[in-house]
């Protein structure tokens, strides 16, 4: 089974020793992301349903990398860190997937590296080998 792995350039990758996405064979990972720009900077501040669509503006490239869309998403796993913000996180969710409707989870979680992050997302897809 080939075996690709995908960076998305950020620190983290080399300090923690992980990678952004990975595909097995038909299968396409993508760990936690979260909405920090390639400048390091959290986009949406403050903003859970800012964060939620960028982080999925995030995947979808990574998705693409590896020649898939949303349509091969089966999963979404979103950590949160305030529950209550579950409309604002559930209607860009919809935004991407309303039509797709893979299969999700919405966990709510302590915190995160940075405090100002409310929305991590993990991502799971399959496409034909």
């Amino acid at each position: 089974m080939e075996i690709r792995k995908l960076s998305s350039g950020a620190k983290w990758e080399d300090i923690v020793g992980y990678s952004r996405a990975v595909k097995a064979g038909n299968r396409i990972i993508i760990g936690g992301t979260t909405a920090v720009d390639e400048n390091s900077r959290i986009v949406g501040k403050n903003d859970a349903y800012r964060q939620t669509k960028y982080v999925f503006q995030k995947i979808e490239k990574y998705l693409r990398e590896f020649g898939a869309s949303f349509e091969n998403v089966i999963i979404n796993r979103i950590y949160v860190t305030d529950i209550s913000k579950w409309e604002e996180i559930g209607k860009a969710h919809a935004e991407f997937f309303g039509k797709i409707k893979p299969c999700c989870m919405m966990i709510e979680v302590k915190g995160f590296i940075s405090p100002d992050m409310l929305v991590e997302i993990e991502t799971e897809a399959v496409v034909n080998s």
